[in-house]
């Protein structure tokens, strides 16, 4: 087992650009996450569950108004996101950006030296990629393939899960892993990453609008995010109530949120 490893986001406001100007996403964000904990983070949609995620990696497109987000005493916030990544942070996206050119087997190899700051034996990296692909029932030719490029959502979805085994980081935003899965490929993506808890002690930020992922990665913790700052917390049983009241009652006086869970 990894050790004990602490990633504490204190008093967190960030803002965006818009059209009609900067706008306050993040409004006073505070939570502690320790290793080998699963923290399941929910919320009505434009609620800043996905700028949290983004803000923690750094977006640019994100600008941190005040606060700090610790992982292990170290401000990331202060640090490029290749050196966020360094520390032992990891961001599973919600839309994985296609790489044209750049093959899969070359893209994790880097990433895996830049992280580890050695590149991995060849003849054992060949065979923990081969490993771990057929652990997530990844095709060996996607290996050679351009990272994403073409990729049906599902196999998107499992070459981030792909990267979280092989990089082992501290941490990882799963932002809406399970958005455009199927029941099979929902499966076999959270088999990963409770794969990667287990063999690492990894600690998880679940960035969820469903339940449904939550019935195949257990959260210790469930979250209730609204209006840029979570406003409750509680146990698993949260997540079963979210599903059938759905999030009106955390909602701003006036705003409206779909029903529950739509």
């Amino acid at each position: 087992m990894a050790g004990q490893h602490t990633l504490e986001i204190k008093d967190l406001y960030a803002s965006v650009e818009t059209k009609e100007g900067r706008k306050q996403i993040l409004k006073g964000v505070n939570l502690t996450v320790h290793s080998g904990e699963t923290h399941a983070i929910m919320g009505p949609n434009g609620s800043g569950k996905s700028t949290l995620a983004y803000t923690l990696a750094g977006h640019p497109k994100y600008e941190v108004d005040s606060g700090q987000a610790l992982l292990d005493g170290v401000d990331i916030l202060k640090q490029t996101p290749d050196l966020r990544a360094k520390e032992g942070l990891f961001l599973a996206m919600q839309y994985p950006v296609e790489v044209p050119g750049v093959s899969m087997t070359n893209f994790l190899r880097t990433a895996k030296t830049e992280i580890d700051g050695q590149a991995p034996a060849i003849r054992t990296w060949a065979k923990e990629l081969g490993e771990a692909m057929k652990r997530l029932r990844m095709d060996p030719k996607f290996a050679s393939r351009s990272v994403n490029d073409g990729f049906s959502g599902g196999e998107k979805k499992r070459a981030e899960v792909l990267q979280l085994e092989l990089l082992k980081p501290k941490f990882a935003i799963m932002d809406e892993t399970d958005s455009g899965l199927d029941v099979d490929a929902l499966r076999i993506v959270s088999e990963g990453v409770n794969r990667a808890k287990e063999n690492t002690d990894l600690g998880i930020l679940m960035v969820t609008h469903y339940t449904r992922i939550l019935k195949y990665i257990k959260p210790d913790i469930v979250h209730v995010f609204a209006d840029g700052h979570f406003v409750k917390t509680g146990g698993p049983e949260l997540a079963d109530y979210l599903e059938e009241h759905g999030y009106d009652e955390y909602l701003p006086e006036g705003a409206d949120s779909e029903s529950a869970l739509a």
